[in-house]
């Protein structure tokens, strides 16, 4: 008995290589066609007539492919407008799926069939289309990207000619003017993405709420708000530090035990926008980021370590408060960190007590307000023999 078809589409800008196949009770999977498509609304309207025609029995049908810059865009929105459902892959995942099941060569048709296969085999996850509010925000904020890229290249030549042996006046006052229209064009960007936030009250008022963090500017927000959109499809911060980057990989084997590090496979835009806030908050010594920086700092002594840290707790504090439609409170923070702190003095105290009392040979020396646990070095912290 079949379970369900699979379409697997890879997408380029003028055409998409189409392939159809089913998945049974045994886990087996067979190839029912496969054809090319035009990347046009033609094309969907011949796509969606082929999967039809090839779709035997009344089980489920799912769609699979990569996310290819902008090109899949409209086919996707047109399947998902007909009822399908779609699932999009990310290149990286796609590849390592593919080199899995044993394919070494690589073509359209080849990749075709391999993200059929996967969308047989798995469970994926369902692709949901982004609103046109953070749609258009996105597209603000990646523009503001690009046109500061492309600045920071030009002024980046200005300063190398600055250094030449010749110098001509013509190449110099192009190189300036159009900095200055790059510079121009950021202003301007910047009032867009201030009015755009500003015509959906909700969004500019969860805003405002969120602003009130020292350290975090609304270029940065916007950024973040765009890549997410708006947090709709996360039902957990976990998901969100997964999808930006942030989660944390361990390699470890054995009595081997690797570096920790960040997996850095998500949206490198959101990363990229908190590199900035990261170090203000630690420059205008925000408590609770502060506190977090030297905190991890002194357990590694590496500085970008800590800054990233840095960077997924404004992460994650953003989500929470976007969630909650609750406003940045530095007091209320300063509290729950009291509290804290407060929390692991009595828990230092009491263990102080209970070793005093079980082992009267053993004097207890001052633990400085560390938790024992902390310090791997000494076990007990703290505690050494008459």
């Amino acid at each position: 008995m079949n379970l369900k078809y699979s379409v697997g589409l890879d997408v380029s800008s003028k055409k998409i290589n189409a392939c159809i196949s089913v998945i049974d009770e045994k886990q087996k999977v067979t190839v029912k066609s496969s054809t090319i498509i035009s990347n046009t609304l033609k094309g969907f309207s011949s796509l969606e007539e082929w999967i039809l025609k090839h779709k035997k029995e009344t089980i489920p049908v799912v769609i699979c492919m990569e996310a290819t810059g902008i090109y899949h865009e409209n086919c996707a929105y047109c399947l998902f407008g007909k009822g399908f459902d779609v699932s999009i892959i990310l290149p990286n995942k796609a590849k390592k799926y593919l080199e899995a099941i044993g394919l070494k060569s690589k073509n359209d048709s080849i990749d075709a069939k391999g993200l059929s296969q996967m969308g047989a085999e798995q469970c994926l996850d369902l692709w949901q289309p982004m609103g046109s509010f953070f749609y258009e925000l996105r597209l603000l904020t990646r523009q503001h990207q690009n046109v500061t890229e492309l600045k920071t290249v030009l002024k980046n030549q200005l300063d190398a000619l600055s250094f030449a042996m010749h110098h001509l006046d013509s190449v110099t006052n192009q190189l300036e003017q159009t900095i200055i229209l790059f510079e121009t064009q950021l202003k301007e960007l910047d009032k867009e993405i201030k009015i755009h936030l500003k015509s959906n009250k909700e969004v500019y008022d969860k805003t405002e709420n969120i602003l009130k963090m020292k350290g975090l500017g609304i270029l940065t927000l916007s950024t973040i708000l765009a890549e997410t959109n708006g947090f709709t499809l996360f039902t957990n911060y976990k998901q969100l530090v997964s999808y930006a980057g942030y989660d944390v990989v361990e390699a470890q084997s054995g009595k081997r035990v690797g570096k920790t590090k960040i997996s850095k496979r998500g949206n490198s835009r959101i990363r990229r926008a908190l590199h900035m806030p990261s170090l203000v908050v630690i420059q205008c010594k925000v408590k609770p980021f502060k506190d977090l920086y030297d905190r991890t700092y002194e357990k590694h002594g590496i500085k970008m370590k800590s800054y990233v840290a840095v960077q997924k707790k404004i992460l994650t504090m953003i989500y929470h408060l976007w969630k909650k439609n609750e406003a940045y409170d530095a007091i209320y923070q300063l509290n729950i960190q009291e509290e804290e702190q407060k929390l692991t003095s009595r828990a230092i105290g009491f263990e102080e007590d209970t070793i005093a009392k079980n082992s009267p040979n053993i004097k207890i020396e001052a633990t400085q307000g560390k938790h024992p646990v902390n310090n791997r070095k000494k076990l007990p912290l703290g505690v050494t023999n008459i």
